[in-house]
């Protein structure tokens, strides 16, 4: 079942939060209300809503006060991604200019007609999930570029020490002991170096499968293919080396 998008409303008027509430709910959103903005803060942090529309003049908090915090204090740094819709029956066009500086999305003068407040707040939540998908975009991008980097650096760093131990076989003399003692704490040696490179890429695109910006199935289905031809090479290295006669 899809999560609903929850709306705080703030506003002093319970007539406005109760018109809300049952307009919203047939609409199929999540309400919360509170009546000013001290209780706002309590519910954004309780409650953690994905927009929020309040009135600018109310008791004990406005909504400027409340919009300023938001968007500014360090205490309420993890919320200020929230956007914020603001009702004023100001129609000054300084005070809608002061509203869009503090960070608001959008500032609708009262009386209001409830059709366009709704389709601003779909404008406004659409807006909010194309910001999102941009930044996963974007993380995806690192994402895939560091593991790229590991790659380059897993292959650099497997290929040196498995084409000397090649020639080692081709040189190795069977019959001294030492000579073979030699190449088998080598090639132990070697074999851990790259199974310690190998566990730190698996653990890489493990963590990048679950991260939730590459959940989408074509990238999960590429992290898996890229994973199995990983581990059905280094298989086919191990079984190499042990066809050379030698055991790690």
């Amino acid at each position: 079942m899809d999560k609903k998008t929850k709306i705080l409303i703030v506003d002093d008027e319970p007539i406005n939060l109760d018109f809300f509430d049952v307009m919203l709910s047939k609409l199929g959103f999540e309400v919360v209300k509170a009546e000013d903005g001290e209780e706002a803060l309590e519910k954004i942090k309780d409650e953690e809503p994905d927009l929020i529309i309040l009135d600018n003049i109310m008791p004990k908090m406005s909504g400027w006060k409340l919009t300023k915090l938001l968007k500014r204090s360090e205490e309420y740094a993890d919320y200020r991604d929230i956007p914020v819709i603001m009702f004023s029956a100001m129609d000054d066009v300084k005070d809608k200019i002061e509203g869009f500086e503090l960070g608001v999305e959008d500032y609708i003068t009262k009386p209001f007609n409830f059709s366009e407040v709704l389709a601003r707040i779909r404008a406004v939540l659409r807006s909010r999930e194309l910001s999102r998908q941009v930044v996963l975009k974007e993380r995806k991008i690192a994402s895939i570029e560091s593991l790229n980097q590991s790659l380059i650096y897993f292959t650099q760093h497997l290929k040196e020490p498995v084409v000397n131990l090649q020639k080692r076989v081709e040189t190795l003399d069977n019959g001294s002991q030492e000579a073979v003692a030699d190449f088998i704490e080598a090639v132990r040696s070697e074999t851990k170096q790259v199974m310690v490179t190998l566990q730190s890429l698996e653990e890489e695109i493990e963590e990048l499968q679950n991260a939730p910006e590459v959940r989408d199935e074509r990238d999960a289905d590429l992290l898996d293919d890229l994973e199995q031809k990983f581990q059905k090479h280094f298989a086919s290295w191990k079984e190499n080396q042990g066809g050379a006669g030698v055991t790690p």
